[in-house]
């Protein structure tokens, strides 16, 4: 076992290398910590990751001229960062960031992960995030891991043998934790509830991350039969596997089991997907593969968008162009469940901004960008309705849009409505 200290690990990183930082809960903060403590000694070392979690890692002060943070899908911790001359944007789908690596269109110098304690075989996990790690992995020239006693041993693609990694730090952090539960409001439970109304015994689901998808789940309660193949999943999906709501009976692919790339959550979560033989984390390049979600059966794909225009296309990522988040899996999952036999796709989003803007726009923002096209949206739900758009023109869809709007918001874009389409 190669055991060395966290600072004794970073020094082998060096000024002009591209990094792999491991996301989500999964984010090897005793790593970046010591990485950070070199900055005076590095200059423009490139961080690739998707969704990291932690507060304080990332700072301005620490990033300077000696970090660069070029995001796959961009988190609250490096937004600031990212809309900065210290980072940026690669906008890609969530399935096709495997590519990057293999293809070597993002050479790895260095991957920094965090894994379970190795068992007695010599093989560690990598726990909450599988995602899309092994392709990092297996194309990084070095890499060091955080081995974390609070890690979860999950079962699926993410065991690795002690022998793919070059160096291991101890470092026993409690893994960061998100309440989405805490989120919950009137209008979430609302769009929940419409939502909920679409989905049918034996459906398959995806999630999305966010109070709404988690008030979906909690208006479940009375369904059967369903099943969940997702990208990734909260702590409101445990109360419905223990009810016996979710059994993933009548899935195609991996019957009786629930597939995911990532969790995020609570200490409770990371518990239930300890060594559970029922939940499988897998590659997200397998799990996001639209020719894999549509053989599952009623695939009800549950995404979000920060605006949708009165033709239907969903901007999720930016505010203009300031950007926010990033195209992650929606797309994959959009078009998987539109495909799927009975699928429903979903977009939903309050009616309104917290200044009390509307959603449900005329044009989307100078500057934003179309992640799910309006050829591939079919539903699109607030706490004020469902329209369904397909198969409808843009007249129809732009009414359809109006319906479910806030009440405030009926006559300026009945006026919009008007101006394009006439009577």
């Amino acid at each position: 076992m190669k055991y060395v200290s966290d600072i004794e690990a970073v020094k082998n990183i060096s000024s002009g290398q591209r990094i792999f930082v491991h996301g989500a809960a999964a984010t090897p903060i005793a790593l970046l910590k010591a990485l950070f403590k070199r900055k005076d000694a590095l200059k423009h070392v490139e961080i690739v990751s998707i969704t990291t979690l932690g507060e304080g890692i990332f700072s301005q002060s620490d990033i300077g001229d000696s970090f660069f943070i070029n995001s796959l899908f961009v988190s609250q911790n490096v937004r600031s960062i990212v809309n900065s001359k210290h980072g940026n944007y690669i906008p890609v789908f969530l399935s096709e960031i495997p590519l990057l690596f293999k293809r070597n269109i993002l050479p790895i110098d260095v991957a920094l992960l965090q894994v379970s304690p190795p068992d007695k075989h010599g093989f560690c996990s990598l726990g909450t995030s599988v995602d899309i790690v092994r392709s990092a992995i297996a194309n990084a020239k070095f890499v060091i891991a955080q081995v974390n006693k609070y890690m979860p041993r999950t079962l699926g693609d993410g065991i690795i043998s002690v022998s793919n990694i070059n160096l291991l730090v101890e470092a026993h952090d409690a893994l960061p934790e998100v309440n989405y539960g805490s989120e919950m409001d009137d209008e979430s439970l609302a769009i929940g509830k419409h939502i909920a109304s679409l989905i049918e015994d034996g459906s398959t689901l995806q999630m999305g991350i966010g109070a709404i998808p988690n008030a979906v789940l909690t208006c479940l309660t009375n369904h059967k039969d369903l099943g969940v193949h997702t990208e990734m999943f909260s702590d409101g999906v445990m109360p419905l596997v223990a009810s016996g709501v979710i059994n993933n009976k009548y899935k195609v692919k991996h019957r009786g089991k629930i597939v995911t790339g990532f969790v995020v959550g609570s200490r409770k979560l990371y518990d239930f997907v300890d060594d559970n033989p029922m939940v499988a984390f897998l590659d997200i390049d397998y799990v996001n593969d639209t020719s894999v979600i549509r053989k599952n059966p009623k695939v009800v794909a549950i995404n979000s968008a920060i605006e949708v225009d009165l033709t239907g296309q969903v901007c999720s990522d930016s505010i203009g162009t300031y950007q926010f988040s990033g195209v992650g899996g929606q797309m994959d999952f959009i078009r998987g469940a539109a495909l799927s036999e009975g699928g429903k796709p979903v977009i939903a989003l309050k009616s309104t901004t917290k200044n009390g803007s509307s959603k449900i726009v005329p044009f989307l923002k100078a500057g934003a960008d179309v992640v799910t096209t309006r050829a591939h949206v079919h539903y699109v739900v607030t706490e004020y309705g469902i329209a369904n758009l397909f198969g409808k023109n843009l007249e129809q869809r732009a009414r359809a849009l109006q319906k479910i709007a806030h009440p405030k918001h009926h006559e300026d874009l009945d006026k919009e409505i008007l101006k394009r389409f006439g009577c």
